[in-house]
């Protein structure tokens, strides 16, 4: 038996019953609409396998993701329902998507290309769901592009090529509500949903909403929505009452505590001078793991429910805090330093870290990295009663 490693000094906690509290709120948001989890990015830093298990538990219907990768890693792990990849290069080689039953977008006739010929030397039948650019302006079908596209898709239908599962696109303002570019670009999709449905296509199940959406317009008409963002129990609309709980604590341990004089810099180019006989404590992360460079003397960490500030520059591996003149025996080596958390104890979140970087919290819970590891914990924060629903 080897030498014993000592654990990360920064972790991740991950609340899998947070998750699962989430997925419940979104499925009653959705009105009788199905439910895709969107878990791209290795769900956005929290582990696609764990959070996609326990929003499937919490009644999602489907999982979402970016890359072929991120399906084909679900699938390995036993996650055998409906999946959406839908970010692919058109000269790829989309076989083992199709060979493990994931579906794929088609957001260009490229895309197409790529699919259709991949059926043709598989022999397996393409599921897909061709994506428009209703007025996001980033991937997808333009509408000018739509009708020819359209009679390639009945074309590659009748001949058993594919399937076509539905059409999706992407909100630019939903995290706006009452833009009128969200009203634009729900009438457009259903005007191509109209004419797929005209041309023999079903279009059984098509989708528009991100979390926003699925939180503040239920009624667009489509039959899923696709939430992201919330499912991690980040409010996707400032101000918007949701029943949300932030799934990812982020903590580091304190290292040590010193007293310092009054007038002594601290960090990398004493930003900070004491402006008194202190104490600080050196808490273990950095920017490397996760803990931006241009927080440094803006952000705020708690340890034992109280917040203190932190003081000087982040490092690569760690930052100072201020506990003040006589903290006494309040903070002691070997403590945790909450970073953020779900601010139910007062804690910052990542939400104030986000408007405090002048970001979205998307790229904070993202960004943790590096040394910090993640642990998925069950806390009990589950909703009552409903039917807890696991792989398929």
């Amino acid at each position: 038996m080897g030498p014993i490693v000592p654990p990360s000094p920064c972790r991740a906690e991950i609340d899998l019953d947070a998750i699962e509290h989430n997925s419940r709120v979104l499925v009653r948001s959705a009105s009788g609409a199905r439910v895709m989890a969107v878990v791209k990015a290795d769900a956005y830093g929290h582990g696609a396998v764990p959070v996609s298990l326990a929003a499937l538990r919490g009644g999602a219907d489907a999982l979402g993701v970016t890359t072929i990768g991120e399906a084909l890693e679900l699938r390995s792990a036993g996650i055998d329902t409906e999946i959406l990849a839908w970010l692919y290069g058109v000269g790829d080689d989309v076989t083992a998507a199709l060979e493990a039953g994931v579906d794929l977008a088609v957001p260009s006739p490229g895309h197409l290309d790529t699919v259709l010929e991949a059926a043709r030397r598989t022999g397996l039948r393409a599921r897909v769901t061709p994506k428009l650019d209703t007025g996001l302006a980033r991937s997808g079908i333009t509408l000018d592009e739509w009708s020819a596209l359209l009679e390639r898709l009945v074309s590659a239908s009748d001949r058993g090529l594919v399937e076509v599962t539905g059409l999706m696109a992407h909100f630019a303002h939903a995290d706006d509500p009452g833009n009128p570019v969200i009203d634009q670009q729900v009438d457009r999709l259903h005007a191509c949903v109209a004419d797929a449905r005209a041309r023999g296509l079903d279009c059984p199940v098509n989708h528009h909403a991100n979390s926003a959406a699925t939180l503040t317009r239920p009624d667009d008409g489509f039959e899923m929505v696709r939430p992201g963002i919330a499912l991690y129990g980040l409010n996707p609309v400032e101000g918007l009452d949701a029943d949300l709980v932030p799934a990812m604590t982020f903590t580091a341990e304190v290292l040590m505590v010193k007293r310092l004089a009054a007038g002594q810099g601290v960090s990398y180019g004493h930003t900070w001078f004491a402006p008194r006989d202190t104490t600080v404590a050196l808490v273990a992360a950095g920017y490397a793991d996760g803990v931006w460079r241009l927080l440094s003397g803006r952000l705020d960490v708690s340890i034992g429910g109280r917040r203190y500030p932190n003081v000087g520059r982040v490092c690569m591996d760690q930052f100072v805090v201020d506990l003040g003149p006589d903290p006494g025996e309040a903070v002691r080596a070997g403590d945790t330093a909450v970073l953020f958390g779900t601010g139910s104890d007062g804690d910052p979140t990542a939400a104030e870290w986000a408007r405090t970087l002048g970001t979205i919290h998307y790229e904070v819970v993202t960004a943790v990295r590096g040394r910090a590891t993640r642990h998925h914990v069950l806390t009990g924060r589950r909703a009552p009663g409903g039917q807890r629903k696991g792989s398929r």
